[in-house]
């Protein structure tokens, strides 16, 4: 596969519910690459998500609700050697393509993903983004919204997304972090700053901890999603 990476289609995956003020511009960003795919699964949106993805000649297909199924539907639709999981409300660097590729041809690298900036000027935003980037560089714990990459090969080796309600990601970076190393890429994506801004930088920062806490305690997924949601609250 390393001898041909240099050249291999990258499948876009984006999982969308209600994602009509985001998508455009989450697939906007992925416009004048080479060799790619878009692929929107989407989980059952009562908005104008489906209709804007059709509008813009990516493919768009349908799946049960849950962004592990719907990362994982959109997987087996792919038909690119690379995956590439893009958050709706998230946007990709221009030559995030090549980067991705000059990435994944380095020895032992099984995975990566980008930097993280946030979309707001608040100074305290600045302080999650050092966090998150100090540990997605010195554990290698990226997580979703920093747009995950790798190869199908592997994916499928690893198990795909375990489909659980929540901490999908957290667990896909522990499994690959057993096989092999996974590399950040400086350039960030840019994310949306809205579940930071819906309850505050602190609040949902401390909430985050709370829930990556509980889940290396044994909590299940499931009641963990149910204070999720009970909140209205997303991990970094």
């Amino acid at each position: 596969m390393s001898q041909t990476i240099g050249a291999a289609k990258i499948s876009i995956i984006i999982p969308a519910i209600n994602e009509a003020g985001n998508i455009k511009k989450a697939i906007a960003t992925t416009q004048g690459s080479i060799n790619i795919e878009v692929i929107v699964v989407d989980g059952g949106s009562s908005d104008d998500t489906v209709a804007i993805a059709q509008s813009l000649n990516v493919k768009v297909i349908s799946s049960s609700p849950g962004r592990a199924v719907q990362m994982n539907a959109g997987a087996v639709a792919a038909s690119g050697e690379i995956l590439l999981f893009l958050h709706a409300d998230t946007r990709l660097p221009t030559g995030f393509d090549e980067m991705i590729r000059t990435a994944l041809q380095q020895p032992g690298t099984v995975a990566g993903a980008f930097k993280l900036r946030i979309d707001a000027s608040l100074l305290s935003l600045r302080w999650v983004e050092w966090g998150v980037n100090v540990r997605s560089h010195f554990y290698q714990m990226p997580y979703g919204d920093q747009a995950i990459f790798l190869t199908k090969e592997i994916f499928q080796q690893i198990g795909c997304f375990p489909e659980l309600p929540i901490m999908e990601d957290f667990e896909l970076m522990r499994r690959l972090k057993s096989i092999g190393h996974i590399v950040i890429i400086a350039t960030p994506v840019v994310t949306s700053a809205r579940r930071w801004l819906q309850k505050g930088v602190f609040k949902t920062t401390l909430l985050n901890q709370i829930v990556i806490t509980a889940y290396l305690l044994g909590i299940s997924p499931e009641r963990i999603r149910r204070w999720y949601r009970r909140d209205k609250f997303k991990r970094v």
